[in-house]
């Protein structure tokens, strides 16, 4: 059996009422005819969703048939202990051409009760914002499952929510629980667990391509949601060159920043998981003992987990990059 390399994968796009152009405009790939892409799922084990290989000798196996073959060496023994031939996280870039639906995740208990699934903690990273757009993360004020319900009665659920302007480079970390949602004009990345579990509380009163109310899930969201109120929901963080930059570590996954003017060597030897890196600007040529791999902006590549050395070499004169694998 020949050795692991790094993988690329075909994205899959996904159509959505509230989606725009820019996966193609500004990420510079091809979703063909579909007249809204909202979403690129670039890495995905959710079933009826499972990313393919698209390049080297693997290229045509999807990512839970080279799981199930290489096991440990593709994901770390450790995970694969806990999700076997499950991938655990679901990368995608979104594109908000309009407000999407205010909503929150269940955790992985409340999941696993309702669902036998896990819950959804996620991450945004943001590539591109329209002037003047927002998203939604949290409440701007002390709330209660009461005066939530209120406020939803009396079609005020915005007045008591938390809403920021945003630019690129911004981070939000979601934990399951946390009432968010992309504002219009916002392109992002997103890091989540691999779950496509979504409860909608609020949706502007929009109609479906039928004319029908969409659904709402007010009763499942109501418990779900953690009304904590805190005093910031964008994540701050130092941008340095050439170096790991953390943006977001939970038990679900680890995300940082590269930005990068010159070759960088990373060694993975103390990690026991995959590494994922999803490119947001330039150009690199990913470098193990034995393979080679150009990755552009818009690219996402997983380094298997018995890959533990990687050179970065930029082939322009800025690269950003997303790190991201399971600490």
């Amino acid at each position: 059996m020949e050795g692991l390399y790094p993988l690329k994968f075909t994205p899959i796009y996904k159509d959505k009422i509230w989606g725009g152009s820019k996966i193609a405009t500004v990420l510079n790939k091809d979703f063909g005819s579909l007249p809204n892409c909202g979403e690129s799922w670039e890495l995905s084990g959710v079933e009826g969703n499972v990313s393919v290989a698209s390049n080297g000798y693997l290229a045509g196996n999807s990512l839970e048939e080279l799981i199930e073959v290489y096991m440990g060496d593709l994901v770390g023994e450790k995970v694969f202990d806990v999700f076997g031939i499950e991938f655990p996280l679901l990368i995608k870039f979104i594109d908000a051409n309009d407000d999407l639906s205010i909503q929150v995740h269940p955790d992985d208990q409340l999941s696993k009760k309702r669902h036998n699934a896990f819950g959804k903690t996620e991450m945004w990273y943001v590539l591109q914002a329209d002037p003047g757009s927002k998203l939604q993360s949290g409440f701007n004020q002390p709330v209660d499952e009461d005066k939530c319900l209120f406020k939803l009665d009396h079609n005020e659920l915005t007045d008591i929510l938390n809403f920021e302007e945003v630019k690129s480079g911004d981070v939000f970390f979601i934990p399951a629980g946390r009432v968010h949602a992309i504002g219009k004009g916002i392109l992002l990345a997103e890091i989540q667990q691999t779950s496509d579990i979504t409860y909608r509380i609020y949706d502007y009163d929009r109609r479906d391509a039928q004319c029908n109310p969409r659904e709402l899930h007010t009763d499942l969201a109501l418990s779900a949601i953690d009304f904590t109120l805190y005093p910031e929901y964008k994540t701050r963080y130092t941008q340095k060159v050439n170096k790991s930059v953390e943006l977001a570590a939970c038990e679900y996954f680890t995300t940082n920043l590269l930005d990068l003017d010159s070759e960088v060597e990373k060694d993975y030897n103390h990690l026991d998981s995959f590494v994922i890196y999803i490119c947001l600007e330039g150009e690199l040529q990913i470098v193990t003992d034995a393979y080679s791999e150009l990755v552009q902006k818009g690219e996402t590549i997983l380094i298997p987990a018995s890959i533990e050395n990687v050179r970065l070499m930029p082939l322009s004169a800025s690269v950003k990059l997303l790190e991201v694998y399971i600490g």
